[in-house]
């Protein structure tokens, strides 16, 4: 009965030094890369597919009315919506420059936009 605790003593005090290692990646000062965030530009958002996760840095050029506007970054014009809350208190003209992460969205006949979950100004 003793040597039964005696090794389940062991098993759990060698598992735990194991556990209290931590990771352990690959030793090399190569660094992080974070996560894709998808499309760059307005004209690589253009030719994407739907869903395609996108971050744009650029300027709202017009307003289409209620939560659509015109995106532009210089490679092309693209609209998007923004819901009201998106903006989170943030004010923008025409001059100011923004980022905006989001999914383009292709309708089935019509052209894509950019549906924005994020909006930052610069």
């Amino acid at each position: 009965m003793k040597s039964k605790i005696i090794v389940s003593i062991l098993a759990l005090s060698a598992s735990a030094t194991l556990y209290a290692q931590g990771f352990k990646g690959p030793q090399s000062n190569a660094g992080f890369n974070g996560p894709n965030l998808g499309i760059a530009t307005v004209q690589q958002a253009l030719d994407a597919s739907d869903d395609t996760p996108v971050t744009l840095t650029g300027k709202i050029i017009a307003s289409l009315g209620g939560e659509m506007y015109t995106f532009t970054d210089g490679t092309g014009e693209i609209p998007v919506e923004i819901d009201h809350d998106k903006w989170l208190g943030q004010e923008a003209t025409h001059e100011t420059q923004i980022q905006i992460s989001g999914e383009v969205d292709k309708e089935l006949l019509g052209s894509p936009k950019i549906d924005v979950d994020v909006v930052r100004v610069l």
